[in-house]
């Protein structure tokens, strides 16, 4: 893969999860944690939501001159760039953070923030992370942070653990970073159209956006051609079933129980999809083996519905995967965040409650930052990310209480997790490396 923009700031020995994995860690997983739950939520970086909480490497952690954004001639601009919504958000607001709550209650919606593979790269702009602003759509909402002591999460978070340097594995979007979740790795499309290729320059410089890289990879939001799409797809857009192993397959071969619950599945496979319905969350419909109609859709792509009541009878396979319907996911644009977090505590609530909660490992986290900014740099590790850092909370009997764990993680930490539990192999030198989470644990 050519070298895409890579001018990121070097953080060298921050290799996420390069340190030997102690026994005990193995050892307390596999005879403790018999349920892992992975509820994945939508759109929000760690200082947009938990920037204020107690412990955490938050908002008052960063510097004037992260915080300040460039205008595109790299000055700082006078005020934030106008948010589109002029009607609640001031147009002369300073060149700062400031709390959303006091312009739009967390009941209401506020508009989406620009979210993109090539985009987030830019934001993020070398570490500096202070192009947010310039490389978005709805502007200076970007800077926006909410009261984290009024998220209905904020005790969850503060009972269990809660990861502050958990960054989302792939830059840009909710697609693609589904894909990293359960495949480590960013899905080809060779013979996409030109017409959907991005262009850079010799320096990897971008000239035109697109939702594939030039040399064939699909990093912007595709649909899946052998799995459920929206009516109105463009049949060349589809991207072609993928054949590369996803963490299901390894599941599968060990014979170990597992699912993918999606909110509003089975209206969508009926073919009257609710209108928040968002295909391109359905990471598993991308893949051969869990196409339209094949043995591993039928028997592992599953209802959200089905997930609640697996959870109070105490039936939840080994390890599930919840993907709420878009309007319970605290996206903005098309929900609010107050809907999301009630849905989230609700699935928690569930687990924990019911008979499986004795074993259980539940992991609360995001798919990707939303374009909202944060102070905290990625490390580098290549051209797909990881990209900014996102809120997770790691709720279990056997996780530490009261804890804040500054440990760095990234999404196929997850994937690494059940690697270890079930003595799986590694997807791709990725998840192969990233941290299982061996320091949020009682050893």
């Amino acid at each position: 893969m050519n070298k895409l923009l890579l001018s990121f700031l070097s953080l060298g020995a921050l290799f996420l999860g390069c340190q030997q994995v102690p026994k005990d860690f193995n050892s307390l997983i596999k005879d403790k944690v018999k349920h892992v739950v992975v509820i994945y939520m939508e759109n929000h970086s760690f200082d947009n939501l938990y920037g204020q909480f107690e412990g955490a490497n938050g908002i008052d952690s960063a510097n004037k001159k992260i915080i300040t954004q460039l205008d595109s001639s790299n000055k700082p601009y006078q005020y934030l760039p106008t948010i589109p919504r002029t009607d609640v958000f001031p147009t002369n607001m300073p060149n700062a953070l400031f709390n959303i709550d006091q312009y739009v209650p967390s009941d209401q919606e506020i508009p989406d923030v620009t979210h993109a593979y090539y985009m987030e790269r830019m934001q993020i702009n070398g570490g500096k992370m202070d192009k947010f602003a310039l490389h978005n759509a709805t502007a200076g909402l970007t800077m926006g942070y909410y009261t984290t002591k009024m998220l209905p999460l904020y005790e969850i978070a503060k009972k269990y653990t809660l990861c502050d340097h958990f960054f989302h594995s792939a830059f840009g979007c909710s697609y693609l970073n589904h894909q990293w979740l359960i495949a480590s790795a960013t899905p080809v499309f060779p013979n996409a159209p030109e017409y959907m290729k991005a262009k850079v320059d010799s320096t990897g410089k971008l000239i035109k956006d697109g939702a594939v890289t030039p040399d064939g990879f699909a990093v912007n939001t595709v649909m899946p051609a052998k799995g459920p799409h929206s009516a109105n797809s463009k049949p060349e857009r589809l991207l072609p079933p993928q054949t590369s192993p996803t963490i299901g397959d390894r599941l599968s071969e060990k014979g170990v129980s597992w699912a993918w619950y999606s909110g509003g599945w089975d209206d969508a496979e009926a073919g009257h999809p609710d209108p928040t319905f968002q295909f391109h969350h359905q990471a598993f419909a991308y893949y051969a083996n869990f196409a339209d109609s094949t043995k591993g859709s039928k028997e592992h792509l599953k209802d959200e519905k089905l997930f609640l009541e697996a959870a109070k009878a105490g039936t939840l396979p080994a390890v599930s995967f919840v993907k709420p319907l878009g309007i319970d996911t605290e996206h903005p644009g098309y929900t609010n965040l107050l809907r999301g977090e009630k849905h989230a505590l609700e699935l928690i609530n569930a687990v924990l409650k019911g008979p499986n909660g004795k074993d259980a490992l539940v992991i609360l986290t995001y798919d990707e930052n939303g374009g909202f900014w944060d102070h905290v740099a990625p490390p580098v590790i290549d051209e797909m990310g990881p990209g900014t850092r996102i809120p997770a909370i790691l709720i279990s009997p056997f996780t530490k209480k009261n804890f804040v764990d500054h440990t760095s993680y990234e999404t196929v930490s997850i994937l690494s997790f059940i690697e270890h539990r079930w003595d799986l192999k590694p997807l791709t030198s990725r998840d192969a490396k990233a941290n299982p989470f061996k320091n949020a644990f009682e050893l």
